[in-house]
């Protein structure tokens, strides 16, 4: 017997959401007015204008720094800020003092700050994401401070004793920690790179610094032989002009190598890192392009040079809109229901604890 057949249409998949790029709205000429307030009101303070000086400039960066439509914000107090430095500046004038003394109590401020850095920078992560919003949707931060210690004390001395053969690993373990224990309102981040994934970026790094030193090498070594070249021919002296040609060419390719290694190990490990970092079911991708990063990281340094500094608003400008630019948000849903959820509720205790001070270190 046949089977009765039907004309019933079958159910189709969800169409995928488009991607939400991040965008960034800052022009230089705009920030330079905040710049050069904050930077003479910096000097005529004797530095103590830096806190407040840093937030105008974060609430610029977030407010202008946009995703599906709404941009982001920061709420960090100035004063709290201030603390943070405060300490920071005690540590250095106790290290710097105990250095000077050249005595055992040097190893007592080292295990003292050893063993106060974890819960510093445990604070600085709370405070950091506690005073970022989107949508008025705050960030948390929740890692313990258990495991603050087990990543920055522990694994920092592992890599220490192990000559930093164990830096990859470390850097894995910190975002870890540090992706994993981030909440966007009720929303759970996660990360997924693997420690294999960070060891193939830093052997590009090594494979990088070691031909750095080789053209260095080979440029004393090409002198050398054009010399020998001379004396075997029975020239009295090498041509100074080809000498210094090729010098500048061997000098200028090693000055581009060198410079370039930093943007493109934090363009690669960038992308590692936020390709690997999910918002709930939300995917982050990062498409950063190591060259162009390299591109504009050495442009931006022969402008400040040029105009002896005063590039510096229109280089952050520029650098910060490449790489905001460069990452996008891939949706498995409408980004409206952070908006519906509550942000948790931390507690007086709990949100005094995350507005404490900023420890002032990025990380």
């Amino acid at each position: 017997m046949d089977q009765p057949t039907t004309d019933a249409p079958q159910p189709s998949a969800a169409p995928a959401l488009q991607p939400q790029p991040i965008r960034f709205t800052g022009r230089g000429s705009e920030y330079f007015g905040i710049w050069i307030v904050n930077l003479l009101l910096t000097i005529i303070t004797l530095g103590i204008y830096s806190s407040w000086a840093k937030v105008r400039r974060m609430q610029y960066f977030y407010r202008h720094t946009e995703l599906a439509g709404s941009t982001f914000d920061f709420h960090g107090r100035p004063l709290r800020m201030f603390y943070g430095r405060l300490i920071a500046l005690g540590m250095f004038l106790i290290y710097s003092y105990s250095i000077r003394l050249n005595s055992l109590l040097t190893v007592v401020v080292l295990v003292l700050l050893a063993l106060v850095m974890p819960w510093l920078l445990r604070n600085s992560l709370r405070f950091r994401l506690y005073n970022t919003s989107w949508r008025g949707t705050r960030f948390h931060f929740k890692g313990t401070l258990a495991a603050a210690y087990r990543v920055f004390l522990l694994n920092g001395f592992l890599t220490m004793i192990t000559l930093y053969i164990m830096a990859p690993f470390m850097h894995q373990r910190l975002k870890a920690y540090q992706h994993d224990n981030s909440w966007f309102g009720r929303t759970r981040c996660s990360f997924h790179a693997t420690a294999g994934r960070f060891y193939l970026v830093y052997l590009l790094l090594l494979a990088a610094v070691i031909g750095f030193f080789v053209v260095i090498g080979m440029s004393g070594l090409f002198g050398a032989l054009m010399s020998i070249n001379a004396a075997q021919h029975g020239a009295n002296r090498v041509d100074p002009r080809a000498l210094i040609k090729l010098m500048l060419t061997v000098y200028g390719v090693a000055i581009l190598i060198g410079v370039s290694i930093g943007p493109v190990f934090h363009a690669l490990i960038n992308n590692l890192i936020w390709n690997n970092t999910r918002i709930g079911e939300h995917r982050l991708q990062c498409r950063m392009s190591p060259f162009k990063l390299a591109w504009i990281t050495i442009s931006n340094l022969v402008l400040l040079v040029v105009t002896f500094g005063l590039f510096t608003p229109w280089a952050s400008v520029r650098l910060a809109k490449y790489q905001l630019e460069s990452a996008r948000v891939l949706p498995v849903s409408d980004l409206q229901e952070f908006v519906d959820a509550d942000p948790e509720a931390l507690g007086a205790v709990g949100e005094e604890a995350a507005t404490a001070f900023d420890f002032d270190i990025s990380l």
